[in-house]
Parts: structure tokens; sequence; C-alpha cells
């Protein structure tokens, strides 16, 4: 299963299988592929991926709760730090496992992508 959508790029958002939703790469865009927030600040566009993410995690059917491991790229090292502090106030009590990979440039100008495994059908890691 998943939610591919006709006439968009060639990946779905998400993919579930063997008990897992599998979330593709999360870019801060705004809706409708809006890509102004290139230019914002790090801590903004960490906010819009994540916000990405959990948008894309509840048309799976899941909640921020059900992640189990999430990879985060960023173009550059230096915004680890913040990337902890906004990280932490948006998963809260939850703490999946995590790789932070250092990337250099991302697609449109972003400074940050993140990707999720979470489980499926309403279970809790």
């Amino acid at each position: 299963m998943n939610s591919q959508k006709a006439g968009g790029p060639h990946y779905s958002p998400f993919v579930v299988g063997n008990g897992f939703i599998f979330v593709s790469g999360q870019l801060p865009l705004l809706p409708g592929r809006d890509t102004s927030l290139a230019a914002a600040p790090f801590a903004s566009q960490a906010e819009q991926a994540l916000g990405n993410l959990k948008a894309v995690l509840a048309d799976a059917g899941a909640e921020l709760e059900q992640v189990v491991k999430t990879t985060v790229y960023l173009a550059d090292i230096d915004d680890w730090g913040e990337l902890d502090a906004v990280y932490g106030r948006f998963f809260g009590a939850a703490r999946p496992a995590r790789t932070v990979v250092p990337s250099g440039p991302l697609h449109f100008g972003f400074r940050i992508e993140i990707d999720a495994i979470a489980l499926a059908a309403g279970e809790r890691p």
C-alpha cells in the first residue's frame, strides 16, 4: 500500500510493508511544493520538514509515537545542535532511534531532509 499521486514525482510519500510504514524523505516544502523556505532560518526549515513528516504519517494512519527510526540529512553539520532542540520539542517523550548524516547540498537549497520508519496498525514501540 502506498500513497502515490498521479502526476507527481515518481515516488511514494510512504509505503506500508511487513507491519512498518516507510516514509520518504521530507523536505521543508510548503503546501503546493512551495520552496520559499529555502532561504529561511534552519529552525523554520526543520519545523516544516518535521511537520511534513507528521502529515505523511497521519495519511498512513500513524502517529509520532509509532516512529521507531529517523534519518536526518543536514546540508551543514553545524546545524546539529539546533536540530536536536527542534527535534526534541517535536517528538517530546517519543525517542525514536536517529541517524544524522552530513550530506552537503540538498534539493532546492534546503538545509534539512528527514525520513522515517514507523510501526503500522496502531502499534507502539
